[in-house]
């Protein structure tokens, strides 16, 4: 039977792995070459996995990643904007 301690660890692992996604993502912003379209679907993913995880959370979501998407990509990348 699983523990408080083994579902909080779990969760903690989940939560580090849901971050390590929106750095990568940050990352590619940042110092890839790749499309924005490419960009747009992984943030896609993301906040596909975010709703999954956190319904009632997503203006966190927004207001926080998406957010932070939008700054980078508007600072590192000279076409256009997301549309997302």
């Amino acid at each position: 039977m699983e523990t408080r301690a083994d579902q909080i660890l779990r969760e903690e692992r989940r939560l580090r792995a849901f971050q390590a996604q929106a750095d990568a993502i940050s990352a590619a912003i940042v110092s890839s070459d790749l499309p924005r379209v490419d960009i747009e679907i992984q943030i896609e993913r993301l906040r596909q996995e975010a709703e999954r995880r956190f319904p009632r959370q997503m203006d966190l979501f927004a207001r926080i990643y998406l957010a932070r998407f939008r700054r980078l990509w508007a600072q590192w990348r000279a076409e256009g904007e997301l549309a997302v």
